[in-house]
């Protein structure tokens, strides 16, 4: 997910039988399914989006009879940590029995008891499996966290619709979507144009896929070495003749991105865009195979193509970065708890740190502007109350109470409290350029980056059923650090991340020819203004590192 609360701007369901037809195939694809799984189908209708009512119905099959079966709806969704309680927007809760095909039955009612503000628990005992349970979901609110509905489009993230069989989110799912008259079907798993069924291995993967329905939706393509982009837009107010600019500099940014990790391992990727949607705030939320990204300003205003830009940037980084590399409390989640991690500083601030970077190497900025950014960033470290209070580490562990949550109770945390996002940034700056002047551009924190990719994902055995690979700990990712880089960086860890100190800002821009400045800000006094300027006697080196580290490099060493 993309920071956004820095203020700076540039019915009825299918028939019980066709459900039950199905939900089994979708098991029957999924032949490594262990045998105690679960049938599971869910299916979606918007029969009357003017009520901003979703229609959700999940066939449940269980191997053998059980007495109950519980399903929750999830208390947060990966990638905004506040805890938001989808199931206050759930009603209408029932459960019914579904026939086999075939079979000569009736459908009988099934209780349902709520148990907990979560949980509903569907009385199994005086019925043979399967049942369904359906119930409708409001929703009003286009997000990177929430769904929408309404006469114009439906768009949804799945954990905010979707419950799941309690002790069965590792079982496969199937999901079919039943769109109004009209309407299409667009997200980042699709398989052909006019799809409305999918298979997942799991429900985690399942809600990882956000989904745009409605008629006035585009899509252009582009591709990088053998992978496809679609690029979908959602253009309230029109796309200002801008839609094939940013078609162009996406895939700038996506070149870019790739040059220094190399070719991701799908074989397409989905921009789900909204821009001119008006609200408060725009958003932007990483999955595994797609990015939705929200911009309150038209794409024709330079405010909305740019946010547009630094939004996919960051965003895209994430494919590896947090998806893929990713602290070991990242997936697979409990969605009973507030998510407990320390290393959102490394997962997101990192990312924020290259996705201005990467905007640089696309070229779709100067270097003043990749300098006037940073140092806006180091800016608002070190005037915040709380950048002597709250280190990186504390930080991370604490994004419930930071990432968008709501305060009903007054609270100090402005003045207690820092971001993640900001000071894993700063950390990244500061840490990349004292690897480059160290080791005179032999390694960097791509490096660093790169390796842990390897160790952690792509070469670890699957720890979990979730996705490959295993997550990490501060202490791996930390040792892996200092053997890229081919030094110590214990004590830098310690001062910087897990500490308060106040970064080496001039040791580590010297290394690149760079000074950091500030003066006092005439607009709020107490306040400095921070710049970031070539030094004008910089030695040879010093460019050079400069160079190297602004353009990046066009192939993985």
């Amino acid at each position: 997910m993309r920071k956004i609360f820095n203020s700076r701007g540039p019915g009825r369901g299918l028939a019980a039988v066709g459900l039950y037809l199905l939900c089994a195939a979708a098991v029957c694809a999924q032949q490594s399914a262990p045998p105690e799984s679960y049938r599971i189908g869910y299916e979606l209708r918007m029969p009357q989006p003017a009520t901003h009512l979703f229609e959700v119905q999940v066939t449940v099959a269980p191997p053998t009879p059980q007495a109950a079966v519980d399903l929750q709806m999830p208390k947060w969704s990966p990638g905004r940590y506040a805890v938001f309680d989808f199931a206050k927007n759930v009603r209408e809760v029932r459960a019914a029995s579904v026939c086999a095909p075939d079979a000569e039955c009736e459908q009988v009612k099934l209780p349902v008891e709520r148990l907990d503000v979560q949980t509903w628990r569907v009385g199994t005992k005086e019925w043979a499996h399967p049942f369904k349970l359906t119930y409708k979901v409001f929703a009003d609110d286009l997000s990177g966290t929430f769904s929408q509905l309404n006469e114009r489009h439906a768009n949804f993230n799945g954990g905010a619709l979707f419950m799941y069989v309690v002790g069965h989110k590792p079982d496969p799912v199937s999901l079919r979507i039943e769109p109004p008259a009209g309407w299409r079907v667009v997200n980042g798993r699709m398989t052909g144009a006019d799809q409305r069924e999918w298979q997942f291995a799991n429900y985690d993967l399942m809600i990882d896929t956000p989904t745009e329905i409605g008629a006035d939706w585009t899509e252009d393509t582009f591709q990088v070495e053998g992978k496809t982009y679609h690029v979908v837009l959602h253009a309230v107010g029109g796309d200002g003749g801008q839609r094939k600019r940013l078609v162009r500099d996406l895939e700038r940014i996506v070149r870019a991105e790739v040059g220094m990790w190399g070719a991701p391992e799908f074989t397409d990727y989905t921009f789900l865009i909204h821009t001119g949607v008006g609200g408060q705030r725009g958003d932007g939320m990483e999955h595994l195979t797609s990015t939705q990204i929200i911009v309150r300003r038209e794409l024709g205003t330079a405010d909305g193509y740019d946010g547009v830009l630094g939004t996919a940037a960051h965003e895209f980084f994430h494919v590896w970065n947090v998806k893929r590399l990713r602290p070991a409390e990242l997936g697979p989640w409990d969605f009973t708890q507030p998510v407990a991690t320390r290393g959102l500083w490394i997962a997101e601030g990192f990312t924020n740190y290259y996705g201005h970077v990467m905007q640089r190497r696309a070229e779709l900025w100067d270097d003043k502007r990749l300098y006037g950014e940073l140092a806006y960033e180091i800016g608002l470290i070190e005037n915040a109350p709380g950048g002597r209070l709250m280190s990186a580490e504390e930080s991370s562990l604490v994004a419930p109470f930071l990432d968008l949550a709501c305060h009903v109770q007054r609270t100090a945390l402005d003045q207690t409290s820092i971001s993640y996002y900001d000071k894993g940034e700063i950390v990244a700056l500061v840490l990349d350029l004292m690897i480059r002047g160290r080791t005179a551009g032999r390694a960097s924190l791509d490096d660093v980056m790169r390796r842990a990719y390897r160790e952690f994902y792509a070469e670890s055995p699957q720890a979990t059923y979730y996705l490959r690979g295993r997550g990490y700990t501060l202490a791996e990712f930390e040792r892996v650090a200092a053997d890229a880089a081919g030094f110590d960086l214990t004590d830098f860890f310690a001062r910087y991340a897990h500490g308060t100190e106040p970064l080496p800002y001039d040791d580590a821009l010297a290394q690149v020819g760079l000074r950091l400045t500030k003066s006092p800000d005439r607009a709020t006094p107490g306040r400095d203004v921070y710049a970031i300027e070539e030094l004008p006697n910089a030695s040879a080196q010093a460019k050079a590192l400069r160079r190297d580290w602004l353009k990046g490099t066009t192939a993985v060493r």
